[in-house]
C-alpha cells in the first residue's frame, strides 16, 4: 500500500508541475514605441484644407513635381517664435534648362500672410545647382491683438512651398522637399493682457495642437516681476518710514498734559 501511495503521488506531481511551470512562465507582450510620438510625415498637402500637420522638431519630407504647391501646417502658441526651414533637392540627372526661383510663404489661421523678421524666404536655384535652402524667422505669436492689426495670433500656421519662376520646359521635373519647424519661447517680455476665446484653427483634414495643449494666456513671468516689484516697494516704504520718524520725543520737551 505504501508503494502504491508513493507511485500515485509521483504521478500527480509529474502531471501538476509542468502545468504550474507553464502558468508561471511570462506571456510575451508586444513592445511599445520608445517615445510614443507619431512618425514624421512623408507627404505634403496640395491646398490649405489638405495641409499636412507637422510637429515642431520633426523633419517632414515629400516628393513632388516642379510647379506643384506643397502645404504643411504646425501649431503656434502665444509667446512662440517659430523658424521655418525648407530644403529643395533636385536629382543629379536633372534636365533643367534654366534657373528656378523657389519661395516659402507662411500664413496664420486667418490665411493672412505673415512677414519674416529675417531670413531668405525666396531664393534662386541655378541651372547647375541641385539644392537650395529657404529660411523664414517669424514674429512672436501674441496672445491677443487688435482686430485691425496683422499681428500673429495663436492657432494653426500654414507653410506653402512652390517654384515661382521657372521655364515652361522645366515644369513637371521631380524634386524632393524637406521641412523643419523649430519653436522657442520668447518669455514674459512678449506677454500681453488678454487672450483669444479659441485658437485660430480652421477646419482641415488634420488638426494641429501643441503637445501640452493651448496656453490659457493669463500666466506669464510678468506676474513674478509684479510680485517682486510690490515686495520691493513695501520694503522701501518701511525703510523710509524708519528714517523719517526719528528717535522719539527730544530731551527736555515736556509731555502733553
Amino acid at each position: 500500500m505504501t508503494t502504491a501511495v508513493l507511485l500515485a503521488g509521483a504521478a500527480f506531481l509529474g502531471l501538476a508541475l509542468p502545468g504550474a511551470a507553464a502558468a508561471a512562465s511570462p506571456t510575451p507582450t508586444p513592445s511599445a514605441a520608445s517615445d510614443g510620438e507619431p512618425p514624421a510625415p512623408t507627404e505634403a498637402g496640395t491646398s490649405f484644407r489638405a495641409a499636412t500637420a507637422v510637429r515642431p522638431g520633426q523633419r517632414a519630407t515629400a516628393q513632388a513635381s516642379t510647379g506643384d504647391y506643397l502645404y504643411w501646417q504646425f501649431p503656434g502658441d502665444a509667446g512662440d517664435r517659430a523658424t521655418v526651414r525648407a530644403t529643395v533637392t533636385l536629382p543629379e540627372a536633372s534636365a533643367r534648362q534654366a534657373g528656378t526661383s523657389w519661395r516659402i510663404d507662411v500664413y496664420d489661421g486667418l490665411r493672412r500672410r505673415q512677414a519674416c523678421r529675417y531670413g531668405s524666404d525666396s531664393r534662386t536655384l541655378a541651372a547647375e545647382a541641385r539644392s537650395v535652402e529657404l529660411t523664414c524667422h517669424l514674429r512672436t505669436v501674441r496672445a491677443w491683438a487688435e482686430p485691425w492689426s496683422n499681428d500673429p495670433l495663436p492657432g494653426a500656421y500654414y507653410v506653402r512651398l512652390t517654384a515661382v519662376r521657372l521655364a515652361a520646359t522645366d515644369i513637371g521635373l521631380p524634386f524632393d522637399a524637406a521641412l523643419d519647424v523649430t519653436v522657442e519661447g520668447a518669455g514674459g517680455a512678449a506677454a500681453v493682457d488678454g487672450t483669444l476665446a479659441t485658437p485660430l484653427v480652421q477646419g482641415s483634414s488634420a488638426t494641429v495642437e501643441p503637445e501640452d495643449g493651448w496656453s490659457s494666456g493669463w500666466w506669464s513671468t510678468r506676474w513674478l516681476w509684479t510680485a517682486g516689484g510690490a515686495a520691493l516697494a513695501a520694503l522701501a516704504g518701511i525703510w523710509g518710514y524708519t528714517l523719517t520718524r526719528g528717535n522719539g520725543r527730544p530731551a527736555g520737551v515736556p509731555g502733553r498734559t
